[in-house]
């Protein structure tokens, strides 16, 4: 988002969120390690949407979901990438160094599939990924390549999380989101 362009919907507080969300856009503040979540504070305006959809962005993103950690990050951060949303990448990229995909890693992942020092996962992951928000689908190959590396439940989980940062990435970007840290 560029300087120039005010958010189309501006982070709430108290009044705008009402009691339980803004608590919980503290807690998530708190999380980051920021005086706000721009996130929480402008979808926790829709009271029940935001209250129906954090449980299931939690459980996408968290030490229940069954792919592992790291290739979930792999997959938000390329998302954002494609989608050039600065919001989810500055979000992610902090992320996915406290779960172990380093600032190489991350070069490489918006690089793309051919990118030097990849291994066989990421790179079929990035395929997958790059098919799945391009094209809203994921080809046979590269279909018989992802189920190579995952079962049932995480290739579901796979397409699942795809699609919902994807989401995000569009909301963040259409509704203008301010960055939550200045860099």
């Amino acid at each position: 988002m560029s300087a120039l362009e005010p958010p189309r919907i501006a982070p709430g507080g108290f009044r705008e969120l009402g009691p339980i969300n803004w608590a919980i856009a503290k807690l998530g503040a708190r999380a980051i390690r920021a005086p706000r979540f721009t996130l929480f504070n402008v979808l926790g305006q829709h009271k029940l949407l935001f209250l129906a959809w954090l449980p299931f962005s939690g459980l996408l993103l968290g030490p229940l979901g069954k792919l592992p950690r790291k290739d979930a990050e792999l997959v938000i951060l390329r998302v954002g990438h494609l989608r050039d949303c600065e919001y989810e990448l500055q979000q992610h990229r902090r992320l996915a160094r406290s779960r172990g995909v380093d600032e190489k890693t991350q070069a490489r992942i918006f690089e793309g599939p051919d990118a030097e020092g990849l291994t066989a996962r990421q790179r079929v992951l990035i395929t997958a990924t790059d098919e799945f928000v391009v094209t809203r689908s994921i080809s046979s190959e590269t279909w018989a390549a992802l189920s190579a590396i995952l079962d049932k439940p995480q290739l579901i989980e796979f397409c699942m999380l795809a699609g919902q940062y994807d989401a995000l990435a569009a909301t963040m970007t259409t509704l203008r989101m301010p960055l939550d840290f200045p860099d």
